[in-house]
């Protein structure tokens, strides 16, 4: 028998899984700046992960909770319907005008964004009930299990509930991390997992993109 090859280094085979999939300059300026002013943005796998479901899923109304500097909002709006509209809610004025700059650079059409300044668990419940195609999460970790109730309100049957960083740089695999973000991711995934009106399937690419289909 001949000598097996050596384990591919795990950080080795991520970097690989991140560039299968080149990033536009849309994008990477966006990302580039995103970084610069120290708002992490969704890695470029998840970014390839959250198109693939929107398209797959021909969304036209998808609501992310963490507009951010537009990266993520800009992989889904790649994946949307081209009559789709992407409602974003982030607490910052500032990340919501760089965002608006990135969808502008990147052609995005004015009416096919929808930028909410606020806190996000007092703008969902506004929204109307049953009617969007996917949700994305990637915002205040502590609220993560508020925001499982309000994605099981706001999806059509068959839409999807998607949160990033549900892996939190490893924290949640250590029972002795307690702190409030890593408590409410755990929380959140535990819900998920065990909640009867949904599908749920732990993606590992990122920091974690926990994705549930609603049933």
């Amino acid at each position: 028998m001949g000598r097996e090859s050596p384990a591919v280094d795990p950080a080795d085979l991520s970097g690989y899984v991140d560039g299968f999939l080149a990033e536009d300059d849309a994008l990477a300026s966006a990302r580039a700046t995103a970084l610069r002013l120290g708002s992490v943005p969704v890695s470029p796998s998840s970014g390839a992960a959250l198109r693939f479901l929107a398209s797959v899923l021909r969304a036209k109304a998808v609501v992310e909770v963490g507009t951010g500097l537009g990266v993520s909002g800009l992989y889904l709006l790649r994946g949307m319907a081209p009559d789709g509209v992407l409602t974003s809610i982030d607490l910052d004025p500032e990340h919501q005008a760089l965002a608006k700059r990135t969808f502008t650079a990147a052609g995005v059409a004015p009416g096919r964004t929808r930028l909410i300044m606020g806190r996000a668990l007092d703008v969902l419940p506004r929204l109307t009930d049953g009617g969007y195609d996917l949700l994305f999460i990637d915002a205040s970790k502590p609220e993560y299990p508020e925001y499982h109730q309000q994605g099981v309100r706001l999806l059509r049957p068959g839409g999807v509930l998607a949160f990033d960083n549900i892996l939190w740089q490893g924290r949640v695999a250590d029972p002795t991390r307690r702190d409030p973000d890593t408590q409410g991711v755990r929380e959140a995934a535990r819900a998920i997992r065990e909640d009867d009106r949904l599908v749920p399937m732990l993606l590992p690419v990122g920091e974690g993109l926990l994705v549930a289909a609603k049933v």
